[in-house]
């Protein structure tokens, strides 16, 4: 009886050698793009989009590289002390790589990469557990924007809803979310049915590292530790 590949049995060590090799080539790229590049920022996101992250760095694929992923990586690319950063002074990025934090090496000045950060954001529908940026309740009466196939849709979100002569009507008032509160599974499909968007996907500067100088822009953020 032939054997299963689906039954081979993959080795922990050839598993690890493999998560081994990527984080090296992750290092290796890093440290290549600080040659590449005369400049180095960490940054923070929020409200991730895969998509429009991917577009937002082709648009700077010409003058500059991103990098996002395991924090202690990066970290040990830059180097996390002085004994062992990769240029005089670079290490202080590290101490900013934590939470939702990325990198980016590039030659473009220092304005034109806060201009770019500061005007950049995108619009999108909020997903489960996001919080409510306002409440929408529907008021009772025929909803006029959905077809009459939609009808069990909407009753497995829990909207009271009928049909009335091939209209769907909304039996009382209701609240889809609360301002403030989580959006649940059910709230966060009504509100993209209603073409709601709570979600907005925005990048933060926290930190620049250049040969010449070191520059936080989050005065926020704890710089205790950073020498």
């Amino acid at each position: 009886m032939p054997i299963s590949k689906r039954n081979r049995t993959v080795t922990l060590s050839k598993a690890k050698k493999k998560g081994k090799e990527h984080k090296e080539a992750i290092v290796n790229a890093i440290k290549q793009a600080l040659e590449d590049y005369a400049s180095a920022y960490v940054f923070t996101f929020e409200n991730m989009r895969n998509q429009r992250f991917k577009e937002f760095r082709e648009q700077h694929k010409s003058t500059g590289r991103f990098f996002l992923g395991s924090n202690k990586v990066m970290q040990i690319a830059l180097g996390r002390s002085v004994a062992d950063e990769v240029k005089p002074g670079i290490h202080k990025l590290s101490k900013f790589l934590r939470g939702d934090a990325g990198l980016l090496c590039t030659n473009l000045a220092k304005e034109e990469v806060q201009r770019r950060f500061q005007e950049y954001e995108e619009h999108d529908f909020a997903r489960t557990g996001s919080i409510a940026t306002e409440k929408v309740e529907l008021k009772e009466g025929p909803l006029d924007q959905f077809t009459h196939e939609m009808e069990p849709y909407l009753r497995k979100q829990g909207i009271p809803v009928r049909l009335n002569k091939g209209i769907i009507e909304l039996v009382s008032n209701f609240v889809v979310c609360e301002k403030g509160m989580p959006l649940s599974p059910e709230s966060a499909r009504t509100l993209r049915l209603l073409g709601i968007k709570m979600a907005t996907f925005r990048l933060h500067l926290v930190c620049c590292w250049t040969p010449e100088d070191f520059e936080v822009y989050n005065e926020e953020l704890d710089l205790s530790d950073v020498e």
